[in-house]
């Protein structure tokens, strides 16, 4: 992609040659190499660079016009800036998005450095090595069906008539792996673990096939579990995938659309237990793929959604902040519309419980590690859910695979239920979280 500087040069003129007064500009460029591998040979090597531009165009009566594009020479934004400012004309009238205030406010955190790419062969290499190492973990282990190792650089920039000007660039490099088990009379069995770094030179590769090789043994052997109420611990897996399924709550665009379980009068009520705290914090020291700017050029920030139980911010863009009489948040995403979402999560411990709880001496608890099908087991408009998972049962330390089973509840009473967050995070993609135990869920076993 060209230089930024370049790119606003071009645009202010072009701009100016077409009458237009007022635009923004929105793109990113993603490099990305991945690699696939399957028992002992390379299966799948892709190499992609894709790179989005989104113009924004502003007419004399205020409406707004959009268009997307991959060209951002001379040629290719002149004809963007038409089309958009075409558009223009047939834009809503009501609730027309604006720059946000915050779009020229200095970022107080630069962006990392990009790291060096390391060769293909590398990739296939450390992938072969891990496969290996996975299988002749435990003799039960007959293949890693879904793995994958990569690496990508990501440009991303925001500019627009009023003089706004922001870019970063960072790296990551992730490794995910999912084992599969083959034993005479059994049913298979599966688990997985995922990492993410900057570079691949710091990505924990060998806690992810310890991880994957310790999940996958614990479900070998396997128990049937009967039907009713159990005490509950999410994972910090599955306690971000309920979290996310259900963001709703917080989305500003959301509760404006009537699409969430909040409305604006929520604020300052409580919907959770006093144990727990809930942050969006896009620039997280955990988060590796931190952006310092939103698709309109807002600074993110650490935005506090539940403290200590009370429902305290919703997420905004520069549309929905306006329309609430509050502040952009940093949540918004450009395109034909503007659209609002979490950045990255951080859940903790909101105060000290009056009781400490652990796995390791606790009785007949349900430890669910990942939840499954949320696509289609999740009634986010009415707060219910249904969906199958993988856990075990712990009685005081002693963890037992179970066959299978499905977990239901509403998470309006789940966040209520929370009686102990534990103090250690883990990182996963949507965010870092502890182990959350909840007093009591439903869950349907095989009779």
């Amino acid at each position: 992609m060209a230089n930024i500087n370049e790119i606003a040069t071009i645009a202010k003129e072009t701009a100016s040659k077409l009458g237009i007064q007022k635009f923004d500009i929105y793109g990113s460029t993603v490099d990305s190499t991945s690699v696939q591998v399957d028992r002992g040979e390379p299966k799948q090597v892709k190499a992609s660079n894709l790179s989005g531009v989104t113009v924004r165009v502003w007419n004399e009566d205020k409406t707004m016009g959009v268009t997307n594009t991959t060209d951002v020479d001379p040629k290719g934004l002149e004809l963007a800036l038409k089309t958009a400012y075409e558009a223009s004309f047939f834009g809503v009238k009501e609730n027309v998005p604006d720059f946000s205030p915050e779009a020229t406010v200095p970022l107080e955190i630069k962006s990392s450095e990009k790291a060096p790419q390391v060769p293909v062969f590398q990739l296939i290499d450390s992938l072969l090595l891990a496969e290996k190492e996975l299988m002749a973990a435990h003799p039960a282990i007959e293949g890693v069906p879904y793995n994958n190792l990569s690496q990508r650089d990501i440009d991303r920039f925001y500019l627009n008539s009023d003089g706004a000007m922001r870019t970063e660039s960072h790296s990551l490099a992730s490794i995910y792996l999912y084992s599969k088990t083959e034993q005479e009379g059994k049913k298979p069995r599966s688990a997985g673990a995922f990492r993410v770094s900057h570079a691949l030179d710091n990505l924990e590769i060998d806690g992810c096939i310890k991880e994957t090789a310790d999940k996958t043994i614990s479900h070998l052997n396997y128990e049937k579990i009967k039907t009713g109420k159990y005490r509950v611990v999410f994972s910090p897996d599955a306690f971000l995938s309920l979290l996310g399924a259900f963001s709703n709550l917080f989305n500003a665009q959301s509760i404006l659309d009537n699409q969430s379980l909040s409305t604006a009068d929520d604020l300052g009520k409580k919907i959770a237990s006093p144990l727990l705290s809930v942050c969006d914090d896009a620039l997280h020291p955990a988060n590796v793929g931190a952006e310092t700017f939103d698709g309109e050029g807002t600074p993110t920030r650490k935005i506090s959604l539940i403290e200590n139980g009370v429902l305290a911010n919703f997420l905004h863009s520069a549309g929905t902040a306006k329309r609430m009489n509050v502040q952009p948040t940093g949540n918004a995403n450009i395109g034909a519309k503007v659209s609002v979402g979490p950045n990255f999560y951080h859940v903790f411990a909101a105060t000290t419980p009056g009781e400490e709880l652990s796995l390791e001496t606790a009785d007949n608890v349900i430890f669910i590690d990942d939840l499954q099908a949320l696509h289609a087991g999740v009634k986010s408009l009415q707060g219910s859910f249904s969906l199958p998972f993988d856990g075990w049962v712990v009685n005081k330390g002693v963890k037992t695979s179970i066959e299978s089973a499905t977990v239901a509840g509403d998470f309006l009473e789940v966040l209520k239920s929370i009686i102990f967050v534990e103090k250690e995070p883990k990182l996963s993609p949507s965010g870092v979280c502890p182990r959350i135990w909840v007093d009591e869920l439903s869950i349907t076993g095989e009779e």
